[in-house]
């Protein structure tokens, strides 16, 4: 199994630690864990993540984001890793909606075929899971994706 890299874990918790602080139903548990990552990025290794917090759903801004990191020389960094985690720990208990982007989520399906097209998303357009097909199955036209935030500010506060 390949292991992503500290630094896109990194960016992926910052933008969803952005999405989940643009909501009324943010748990303080997520946004101190998101303050206290993007405290250690911008103190440690002077990184700005403002783009990623204007765009959360932005895979561009993400990978950017991780670059920079990468740069900075935080791509060993465990402490910075461990806070990654806890924000993700935080998002995935408490406010679980938000990583939650799919598009087509086909679990315990049996078919002949599979046929898959036309899908948008800006996380996961399909996912299946302990499937078995010998029945035709058709999906199409599948639109997945963030809201963009009213007020993407409102995380940095």
């Amino acid at each position: 199994m390949k292991m992503e890299p500290l630094t896109t874990i990194v960016a992926t918790a910052i933008a969803l630690g952005a999405a989940t602080g643009l909501t009324d139903t943010t748990k303080q548990a997520v946004l101190d864990a998101y303050k206290g990552l993007k405290t250690l990025i911008t103190s440690r290794y002077h990184v700005d993540v403002t783009a990623v917090e204007n765009k959360p759903a932005s895979e561009v801004k993400r990978a950017s984001l991780a670059e920079d990191l990468d740069d900075a020389g935080a791509g060993a960094d465990t402490e910075l890793l461990t806070a990654a985690q806890q924000l993700l720990d935080a998002i995935h208990t408490l406010a679980p909606e938000t990583g939650a982007v799919i598009g087509v989520d086909v679990a315990g399906t049996q078919a002949r075929a599979l046929e898959i097209s036309r899908i948008q998303s800006t996380g996961t357009g399909v996912r299946v899971t302990d499937s078995t097909f010998q029945e035709n199955v058709t999906i199409t036209d599948v639109r997945a994706g963030t809201q963009e935030a009213k007020d993407p500010h409102a995380a940095r506060q």
